[in-house]
């Protein structure tokens, strides 16, 4: 049981040492969450911006004085040894220091999850991934190389990924046949929504445009799917997947099989539905054969006829990554890994019309949105992932809704994430 072995190393003053990529909303959420735990905590914070870092250490019951800024390993170890906490704008720091046991990025940039991850492979320690657009973009190489290395690689639980993965063993464990797989969508789909026409609401929940946005013009939606689809081998049954409308009364019948009056057509689907009813869950439509068992899922409302939809009402996000950390020490556990051959990728399509020498701006922006497609079809294509997309150069004009290739753009071929991403579509 995680929560006696938590107490455990509590009791024995021995917590779990982490290190943190990311002070922004996500990152600073899942520092006051480990804040909560027994047998846990958060040592070395990086961020480019260490004031957030700082506030979110304080946030969290650190005293200012009990806080050390350093870039260096040495100077950090010491400060460790002594009891401090380390803010750095290093995202390779945490990896290098012998006092943390295990590190988690939190960050929502592909790249600095790419860089994170990388350094802790080279250094031998274990990682865990919040950040589900680092692993659609690099997932597979970074797994592969991690279990090269003998150090775990794993994407966390709470995001939809990590929680349909959950779910998706759970129904396969119990020997039924899984014909659908998606999230409830929490917000209608617009893929040419910017920053801009989010504001208003964005101001509201006081989030910045960009995630609002992203979640809005669906790319966060497709992301989160691809990642789930590249775990379990589930595939889009077209471009975007369907979206339908649905609640828990007719989600069953929705992805039925075509040929019992549904929309599947094949088991294995991954998708999204649209509607309050579902709005932040998971969701695994399966197939039964066996009369006995039908009966038994209808008496438990499950279901009715010859599907059933399992369905986990919300998903706590970087709440609940801590979960999948204390599981990936503890027992060398991974939540989500990516397959050996993946089965969709989200490509980048223009938002608006783009021009020769502009570049493109971040997740959520003005300028380009993600849409899952089956992976050989978007090699075929040669479109560009994208997690590759923040800052690439256009150097091709493109329409607005245009597929935007490899050839379309310039990238920074020093980043980590671009050099992985090459190494990766060899294999």
């Amino acid at each position: 049981m995680i929560y006696n072995d938590l107490l455990k190393r509590e009791a024995e003053g021995k917590p779990i040492q982490v290190g943190v990529s990311g002070a922004g909303w996500i990152g600073s959420g899942f520092v006051r969450q480990v804040a909560q735990m027994k047998g846990m905590v958060v040592r070395v914070l990086a961020d480019s911006d260490t004031k957030a870092a700082f506030k979110t250490f304080i946030e969290s019951g650190v005293p200012q004085e009990n806080i050390l800024e350093t870039d260096a390993p040495d100077p950090a170890m010491d400060g460790l040894n002594i009891g401090k906490n380390i803010v750095t704008s290093s995202y390779s720091l945490a990896s290098q220091l012998e006092a943390v046991d295990i590190v988690v990025d939190v960050t929502p940039s592909p790249a600095v999850g790419a860089e994170t991850a990388y350094s802790c492979i080279q250094n031998g320690k274990d990682i865990v991934m919040v950040n589900i657009e680092a692993d659609v973009t690099v997932g597979r190489i970074l797994k592969k190389q991690a279990d090269q290395a003998g150090v775990l690689y794993t994407v966390s639980s709470g995001d939809e990924p990590g929680c349909l993965m959950e779910l998706y063993d759970f129904a396969k464990s119990l020997g039924y046949e899984v014909i659908a797989i998606g999230k409830g969508k929490n917000n209608p789909l617009n893929p040419t929504a910017t920053p801009d026409d989010v504001a208003q609401s964005a101001r509201l929940v006081d989030k910045d445009p960009f995630t609002i946005a992203s979640y809005v013009d669906g790319t966060k939606t497709m992301f989160e799917m691809t990642c789930a689809a590249n775990a379990t081998g589930c595939t889009p049954m077209q471009r975007g997947m369907t979206g339908p409308e649905a609640d828990l009364d007719t989600v069953s019948e929705i992805f039925a099989m075509k040929s019992d009056g549904g929309i599947t057509e094949f088991p294995g689907a991954v998708d999204f539905v649209q509607g309050s009813a579902m709005a932040g869950g998971v969701f695994v439509t399966v197939r039964v054969d066996d009369e006995r068992i039908r009966e038994d899922l209808q008496y438990l409302k499950v279901g009715k006829g010859k599907y059933f939809t399992f369905f986990r009402p919300y998903h706590l996000w970087f709440l609940e990554a801590p979960i999948s950390v204390a599981r990936a020490h503890l027992y060398q556990q991974a939540t989500l890994v990516p397959l050996d051959r993946p089965v969709a990728d989200s490509m980048a399509v223009a938002k608006r019309d783009l021009h020769i020498g502009e570049h493109l701006d971040d997740i959520g922006g003005f300028t380009f949105h993600g849409i899952i497609e089956r992976a050989d079809i978007a090699r075929e294509l040669d479109a560009l992932p994208v997690g590759l997309a923040p800052n690439a150069k256009i150097n091709r004009s493109i329409k607005a809704g245009e597929i935007i290739t490899w050839d379309d753009v310039l990238l920074d071929e020093d980043q980590i994430v671009v050099k992985l991403r090459r190494e990766q579509d060899k294999f």
